[in-house]
């Protein structure tokens, strides 16, 4: 498997679910802001959009972090990432795994382009409602699934990690409970070393 990789984006998440997978797989470096790098073929044939993440597994193509966890975790069941169908806790494990792409981050752009809240119109409904929702999802604990960690807690936690290292949020203590959770794990440890490398 290769994944297509960029420091400091999206495609942290998918280094820490391929890390949580146990899964060998090679990290292919694209400088997103370099025409160069993002027009190659292979890259391109992935991502169309010339965005990372994306992966390459056998003959199967994908980009997007979440239809990447969604993938990986059922595709490859023995890393045990995702409630089988039929698992009383899959509906809970979709609707959280799809949070992050379909909610959280709309929300996060709403709060920072200072935009007018209009929760009745606005599929995400608003910063604060996508807040209100997380912290009660995260009340059972440790993982949103309770004691089962998931693909979903990768799309979760780094999106908590990120509204805390941008500061969206300052004083969540569930959340950030939750953050240090997800950063104490080994294999999110181990994608974050290679944030650091800084591939030239």
């Amino acid at each position: 498997m290769k994944l297509y990789w960029c420091p400091q984006t999206r495609a942290f998440r998918g280094a820490w679910l391929l890390e949580e997978a146990g899964l060998p797989y090679e990290r292919v470096y694209i400088k997103i802001r370099d025409p160069a790098s993002t027009s190659n073929p292979a890259f391109r044939a992935a991502s169309p959009m010339g965005k990372v993440p994306a992966i390459e597994d056998g003959t199967v193509r994908l980009w997007d972090s979440g239809a990447i966890c969604a993938y990986v975790a059922d595709q490859y069941p023995a890393s045990r990432l995702a409630p089988p169908i039929g698992d009383p806790q899959r509906g809970d494990y979709l609707k959280w795994l799809m949070f992050t792409n379909s909610v959280i981050e709309p929300a996060m752009s709403e709060k920072f382009l200072q935009l007018t809240p209009n929760p009745s119109q606005n599929g995400w409904g608003s910063f604060d409602q996508m807040l209100t929702t997380l912290r009660a999802g995260l009340e059972r604990g440790p993982w949103i699934l309770g004691e089962r960690f998931s693909a979903a807690d990768v799309m979760l936690g780094t999106s908590c990690h990120f509204m805390r290292l941008f500061k969206a949020v300052t004083d969540e203590p569930l959340l950030f409970a939750y953050v240090d959770r997800c950063s104490a794990r080994p294999a999110f440890q181990r994608a974050l070393t290679f944030e650091a490398e800084r591939p030239s």
